[in-house]
C-alpha cells in the first residue's frame, strides 16, 4: 500500500463509562501505528470516566454533552436531557445531516466497537468499509428477537470481529449463521500497567481473607448469587469478605440484599473506580461469578497481579484459564460457586499451584500480535476499497 495516504479510521461510540468495550478502545487506538492510520472517534455523547483518555494526536468529536457538563438544578438538568434527547433523535433519523454537520471529510473505514454503535455505523452515508465487532455470548440472551437484530446486523458490515472463538461458535451452534468475512481477536491486556497502577496507593481490609471482583453491577453478573454464597460459607464458619468493584444498576438491588442477609460488613460494593487495582492487589483471591462473558480483561489482568482466579465457565473464559492449572472454572449456579470458593478458603496447597501456574503462563497473552492482527485488517479493508 501507499504509506503517503494514512488510512483514515472513524470509531463510533455512545460514551466512555468505564467498561470492557471502552477500555479495549482506549487500548487499541494507543496502539495502533501511526505511520499508517489517522484516527478519530465520534461519541455520541461526551460522558463517562474515559471521555478524556484519548491520546492528544487523536480527534475526538461530540454529537451531545454529558451528565458531567449538566446543571446541578434539577429542573434545568431536566430540560437539557430533553433537549440533548431531541437532538439525538434527529441524528439518528437523519444521520446524513450528522456527518454533513461534524464530519467535513470521507474516511476509508468505520469502526462500530460493540453491538450498540452497529446502527451509527450501518446507516452512515460514507463510501467507507465498514467493521463490526462483537463481544457478546447470545447463549444466555433469551430474547431470540433482540439476538436476531444483532447477529443480522453483523452480517452488514465488510468485516467482523470477535472477541473471542466461543462468541462466533454459539451463533452458528443456536442460530445456524455464520460470517465468513470475519476474524477472531482477542483483547489485549495491559499488564505492566495494570501492576504500575496496583501500587498507587495502600489499600487495607478488616477481615481477611479478601475475595475480590470487579464488573459492572447487572442481573447477569451474578452478584446476587455471590452474595447468597458469601452468607452461606461465613454460617458454615469460613470467615472472609468480598469487595466488588464496579456500578450499575444493581446497586441498590444488592445493597437491600446484604442489608436483609446481615452482609453489609463483609460484602462491600466499592462502585465504580478509577484505578480498581490496588483493591485487587491486596485481596488474596478473585471471582468471577458471571453467568455470560466474552473474553474478560480483568482476568489476564489479576493473573498478571499474581491473584488466584475463580471463574465461571462460560463464554470466552476458558480460552483463558486452564481448569486447576492456572485458574479454577465452576458453573455459574450457587453450589458450584460455593464448591469452588470453599476450595480455595480450604486448600493452601491447591491455591498456591494456581498462583505459580498462572505466573508462567501470563505470556500467553501476547498484545503486539492482538495489534498487528488489526492493523492487518484495517489495511486489507482499505486495499478492498481502492
Amino acid at each position: 500500500m501507499d504509506h503517503k495516504h494514512k488510512i483514515s479510521l472513524l470509531f463510533r461510540h455512545r460514551s466512555m463509562e468505564m467498561g470492557g468495550v471502552e477500555r479495549l478502545i482506549i487500548d487499541l487506538i494507543e496502539n495502533l501505528p501511526r505511520d499508517i492510520f489517522e484516527i478519530t472517534v465520534l461519541l455520541t455523547i461526551h460522558q463517562g470516566e474515559f471521555r478524556d483518555s484519548f491520546p492528544k494526536d487523536v480527534r475526538v468529536i461530540s454529537l451531545q454533552p454529558g451528565r458531567e457538563d449538566m446543571s446541578d438544578k434539577s429542573w434545568l438538568r431536566s430540560l437539557q436531557l430533553i433537549k440533548r434527547a431531541m437532538i439525538l433523535w434527529y441524528y439518528r433519523k437523519f444521520p446524513k445531516a450528522l456527518y454533513r454537520r461534524f464530519l467535513k471529510k470521507n474516511y476509508d473505514i468505520e469502526i462500530a466497537p460493540g453491538y450498540t454503535d452497529f446502527d451509527a455505523v450501518l446507516s452512515s452515508p460514507m463510501p467507507s468499509r465498514k467493521i463490526g465487532w462483537f463481544h457478546t455470548d447470545v447463549g444466555y440472551d433469551p430474547n431470540r428477537k433482540r439476538v436476531m437484530k444483532r447477529i443480522e446486523s453483523l452480517k452488514r458490515f465488510d468485516w467482523s470481529i470477535f472477541g473471542s472463538r466461543q462468541t462466533r461458535e454459539v451463533i452458528k451452534d443456536l442460530y445456524g449463521i455464520e460470517y465468513p468475512n470475519s476474524s477472531v481477536i482477542y483483547n489485549a491486556i495491559k499488564i505492566d500497567e495494570v501492576r504500575q497502577k496496583a501500587g498507587d496507593f495502600p489499600v487495607s481490609y478488616s477481615l481477611q481473607p479478601v475475595f475480590s471482583s470487579m464488573g459492572r453491577l447487572h442481573s447477569r453478573k451474578n452478584y446476587h448469587t455471590l452474595m447468597k454464597v458469601h452468607k452461606r460459607l461465613l454460617d458454615e464458619g469460613f470467615p472472609h469478605s468480598i469487595a466488588v468493584i464496579g456500578g450499575g444498576g444493581e446497586m441498590e438491588n444488592l445493597k437491600n440484599q446484604a442489608k436483609e442477609l446481615g452482609v453489609e460488613d463483609t460484602f462491600l460494593l466499592l462502585d465504580t473506580q478509577i484505578n480498581p487495582y490496588p483493591y485487587i492487589k491486596q485481596s488474596d483471591y478473585f471471582v468471577l461469578p458471571s453467568e455470560s462473558e466474552s473474553y474478560p480483561l480483568t482476568i489476564g489482568e489479576v493473573m498478571g497481579l499474581g491473584i488466584p482466579v475463580l471463574s465461571t465457565n462460560v463464554g470466552g473464559i476458558p480460552e483463558m484459564i486452564d481448569h486447576l492449572n492456572d485458574g479454577y472454572l465452576v458453573n455459574p449456579d450457587e453450589q458450584s460457586i460455593y464448591e469452588g470458593m470453599k476450595a480455595f478458603l480450604t486448600d493452601e496447597k491447591l491455591v498456591a499451584e494456581i498462583k505459580e501456574n498462572s505466573r508462567r503462563t501470563i505470556v500467553k497473552f501476547d498484545n503486539q500480535k492482538i495489534y498487528d492482527e488489526v492493523s492487518a485488517i484495517f489495511v486489507n479493508e482499505f486495499q478492498k476499497k481502492q
